[in-house]
Formats: structure tokens, C-alpha cells, sequence
């Protein structure tokens, strides 16, 4: 990719890179959806709503902290670090995601 890139740098004004948790997936880090998605074996309406805190906080917070954790125990893939050089290589790179892991951060992207 490094040399696709810097031999065609002039024609790439903008790159946009869009990521979401199937990135972080190689990390460990389970999706949501999927065959082995956590989904399957809960239900977003128990867990990830505000009716299912006003229900049952506990749990909540209980299923929050357990992600906590599990991502505190998992690290970055070579797809954060690729797209964290990507944007150190292009001056206008843009990243657009929906995680919350904070990886990409900690891979070393800015925008």
C-alpha cells in the first residue's frame, strides 16, 4: 500500500478511511453482529437502552464494565497501525468511526 501511495500521492487530494468493531475484531474484541457477535447471545434491548437501565441499572452497568475490562486487556492490530501511518503519510486524512475502544488513538491517529 506505502508505495501504491507514494507513487500516486499527487492524485489523492482526500482520503476518508471508515472504519467500525470488525476492525477491532483481530484484536480480540468481539462485534456485535455476526456469527459469534455478542447479539447472539444477548439482547441489545436488555443491555444497551435507556429503558434497560431504568429496568435493571445493575446489569447495565455490569455488561458496560465487562467490555471496560475486556478491551483493557486486548491491544491494536496492524490495521490501526496501518491506518495511523496512513494519516501521518497524507496530510489530509480524515478517520470516521463508531468505535469506542480508543484504539485508534492509541495506535497513534489524530483525526
Amino acid at each position: 500500500m506505502k508505495e501504491f501511495l507514494s507513487a500516486n500521492k499527487h492524485r489523492f487530494r482526500r482520503i476518508t478511511a471508515i472504519t467500525g468493531a470488525g476492525i477491532s475484531a483481530e484484536s480480540g474484541i468481539p462485534t456485535f453482529r455476526g456469527a459469534e457477535g455478542l447479539w447472539k447471545n444477548f439482547r441489545a434491548e436488555d443491555l444497551a437502552t435507556q429503558q434497560a437501565f431504568h429496568k435493571d441499572p445493575k446489569l447495565v452497568w455490569e455488561w458496560y464494565l465487562w467490555r471496560r475490562n475486556l478491551i483493557e486487556t486486548k491491544r491494536v492490530n496492524s490495521g490501526h497501525i496501518a491506518l495511523a501511518e496512513l494519516e501521518k503519510f497524507h496530510p489530509d486524512f480524515f478517520l470516521i468511526t463508531q468505535n469506542v475502544d480508543g484504539f485508534h488513538a492509541k495506535a497513534g491517529s489524530r483525526n
